[in-house]
């Protein structure tokens, strides 16, 4: 597709190319924002037809890198380049920078080592080298703190030399940093076999005080490496993706293991998918992309879930690196988890980066993703609305409606229904009536309910969502309808369709999300129902007060508003009211004052 300008905005390919294309310029108004956008602006189309699909597969790779269009899938790392520096002074520190002091600015002897363009790795190095050296971290000045308190945990569990006490001579310290740098840039090893070195030097100088610290050292040395030695066990040489989105925005998590170990992670920004089918799309086109910028190929990747053509773009890989590669999704066991650990690190890029989270945790993204895919829905639903009838005979049952915005309890939004037109204890007519009245509300242009939800949750099983469906039907909306079921102990154990149940078990963040919600909801239909069980009895109460009958406790109540207003009133406020008589008032006092 190109612009006015002839510019090149987006490149596909398809193998019926009409019914491809025509797609974009039906049901516009279903288009999300950036398709809606790119349609607009199309001005013109070039085709090429090639002689397979994967020769088509190849050439589309190979232009989206050469003309790098706007409304392609593109590649944004989310971190940038990254520096390792090196404090000048007499007691410098080795810390991880994100950007470089520009020369003059910072302090004269600083060393720079960088630029690195994976934060992961060069934050696990700075966390070796100071632990391993066991180098000050702490905000604390020297010299001017020197010996003015006393040492923190860190010196105690030994993990700091404890340059605050006074035992560590400055000459000693720089010695130090000078072998910490020669760790980073000439490797563990090298660095063991110098120290090593030192430490028989000192030993036969009988300066056994320095050998022992320098044996120290070596052991921390190979406890790190020891410590990274396997992280998984299956976790052989792969690559693992995973992906996350919030409303707005998209994130690829790859995570790199090579011989058992976690050796770098990388986040990307892929921007909005707006419909859930475009995710096996947005896999294929992330794969084909970012390996063929360059990167290594591993024999074995594993993805979290379908990817469009996934036979062309193995094929396409393994073309590339000259081996078989494979691309797979796990079901289960350890590499299930790699891939949901990869997902979940995808989540909380997205909760740090996103501007449109709206201040969500990784945990609450990771559970809405989760629950998009569940239940199959466009995107990850924002605004929930959840609904529970609860009764205490057939005078006093309420319907109950909480809402959850982004992954949390919106109170302000809660509402509370009197069942009006149901006789008799009925969940499903009391539930039809809910919803019919709150959506009504909605048609009406009724402020409090101007907003429709992304989701709605009933609680109960299938007959409730039958029950319910009908009425969206009927009022030409589409929301996604769902049922909360619960096993014999009250615990959430499904979601309920009118077709059957989806279990949400092996779903552990969706699973959690919906048992918090769907307690929630039922704990404000109770409290709803006992407040107004409490209200009816109080009323009932009034009326057997001599002078008081039905007549005078509906004008009392609607005089005062307020129980709590009603209880605090004296005689003469009560003999005030229209239609009050004073015996009548002295003998509502009374009651009301005892």
């Amino acid at each position: 597709m190109r612009d006015s300008a002839g510019r090149i905005i987006y490149i596909g390919k398809a193998k019926e190319l009409r019914v491809r294309v025509g797609s974009y310029f039906r049901s516009v108004e279903k288009h999300d924002d950036k398709t809606w956008r790119m349609v607009s602006l199309a001005n013109d189309f070039d085709s090429i037809v090639t002689a397979s699909e994967f020769e088509a597969l190849v050439l589309e790779a190979s232009m989206i890198k050469q003309h790098r269009p706007k409304y392609n899938i593109l590649l944004k790392d989310d971190k940038g380049y990254h520096y390792i520096r090196i404090g000048g002074g007499d007691w410098p520190r080795i810390t991880l920078e994100k950007q470089r002091i520009p020369d003059g600015a910072d302090e004269p002897g600083a060393r720079w080592l960088g630029p690195y363009t994976s934060s992961f790795l060069l934050r696990q190095t700075v966390e070796e080298v100071n632990s391993s050296f066991a180098l000050p971290v702490c905000r604390r000045r020297f010299p001017q703190e020197i010996g003015k308190d006393r040492p923190c945990l860190n010196f105690h569990i030994k993990q700091c030399m404890g340059v605050c006490s006074g035992r560590v001579g400055q000459d000693e310290y720089m010695e130090i940093i000078r072998e910490a740098a020669r760790f980073i840039t000439e490797g563990r090893q090298t660095s063991i076999d110098r120290l090593t070195e030192m430490m028989q030097e000192a030993s036969e100088a009988l300066d056994f005080e320095r050998a022992a610290r320098l044996r120290d050292r070596i052991k921390a040395i190979r406890h790190r490496m020891q410590r990274q030695n396997v992280v998984f066990n299956r976790a052989e040489n792969q690559d693992v993706i995973g992906l996350a989105q919030s409303p707005d925005e998209a994130c690829i998590s790859l995570l790199k293991f090579r011989e058992q170990k976690l050796v770098d992670k990388q986040d990307h920004m892929i921007g909005n998918i707006a419909n859930i089918n475009n995710l096996a799309a947005a896999r294929s086109a992330f794969i084909v992309s970012y390996y063929n910028s360059g990167q290594e190929i591993p024999k074995r990747i594993s993805i979290d879930g379908e990817c469009d053509d996934r036979e062309l773009v193995e094929r396409f890989l393994t073309e590339k690196a000259g081996k078989k590669v494979s691309i797979l999704i796990p079901e289960r066991g350890e590499r299930l988890k790699l891939v949901d650990m990869a997902r979940q690190n995808a989540a909380q890029t997205l909760s740090q980066l996103s501007q449109a989270t709206g201040g969500r945790t990784g945990k609450e993204l990771a559970a809405l993703d989760e629950l998009a895919r569940l239940l199959n829905l466009p995107a990850p639903p924002r605004y929930i609305e959840l609904y529970d009838i609860s009764n205490m005979g057939e005078d006093t049952a309420v319907g109950a409606m909480a809402v959850f915005e982004n992954a949390r309890p919106l109170k302000s939004a809660y509402r509370k229904f009197n069942i009006k037109t149901v006789t008799g204890t009925d969940d499903y007519a009391s539930m039809r009536e809910v919803i019919s009245r709150r959506l009504s509300r909605y048609k009406e242009n009724d402020e409090s309910f101007g907003r429709l939800p992304d989701l709605i949750l009933l609680d109960g099983g299938r007959g409730h969502v039958s029950a319910v469906q009908p009425i969206l039907d009927e009022m030409g909306l589409s929301i996604p309808l769902y049922g909360l079921v619960k096993d014999k102990k009250h615990r959430t154990r499904a979601v309920a369709t009118d077709g059957g149940e989806i279990s949400i078990t092996a779903t552990r963040s969706a699973f959690t999300l919906l048992s918090k919600m769907q307690d929630e909801v039922h704990r404000f239909a109770i409290t709803m129902m006992q407040k107004k069980h409490k209200k009816s009895a109080f009323e009932s109460a009034l009326t057997k007060i001599p002078g008081i009958g039905e007549k005078r406790m509906r004008l009392l109540l609607t005089h005062f508003r307020t129980q709590a207003a009603l209880k605090a009133a004296s005689e003469d406020e009560l003999a005030a009211v229209a239609g009050m008589t004073r015996p009548a008032a002295r003998s509502l006092h009374e009651f009301l004052d005892g």
